[in-house]
């Protein structure tokens, strides 16, 4: 096996802090093992930190599986437990219709269009500021 693959594939997926929100954003494939990082990685985050909400961004994931999505569910209920809501941002279509064909409800998550959508959600996006100046029909 290639080493550049190797490190890839165990590296661990960025948590970040935007104010009281935690952004977490995937990209191609999640292993089952680093999935589960992720999910320790933002609870102790939640948990050190006292943030209120969670963006997780899969716009860049081609595949969900029952097994990551049995993560993100769970990610929402422990979030949930420590005062804060989780929004998943940026689903695709093929992926939506993969979730509802394995049975996956995912309950707890909020879904978005996209991460600033997400954010507007949690409200933490001043929605004139989002999207410009509102014009009034003439």
């Amino acid at each position: 096996m290639n080493d550049d693959f190797s490190r890839a594939a165990g590296a661990p997926v960025p948590v970040l802090r935007l104010g009281d929100v935690l952004l977490v954003t995937l990209q191609g494939d999640l292993y089952d093992g680093t999935a589960e990082q992720l999910r320790q990685d933002i609870v102790e985050s939640i948990a050190g930190s006292r943030v209120t909400g969670v963006v997780i961004d899969i716009s860049g994931v081609e595949i969900v599986d029952s097994f990551l999505g049995r993560v993100l569910a769970e990610i929402a209920a422990n979030a949930r437990l420590l005062a804060a809501q989780t929004v998943v941002a940026g689903m695709r279509p093929a992926v939506a219709l993969t979730l509802v064909e394995l049975g996956l409800t995912l309950p707890g998550l909020r879904t978005a269009l996209s991460t600033e959508a997400a954010l507007e959600l949690l409200g933490r996006v001043d929605a004139t500021a989002a999207h410009g100046p509102r014009r009034e029909p003439r």
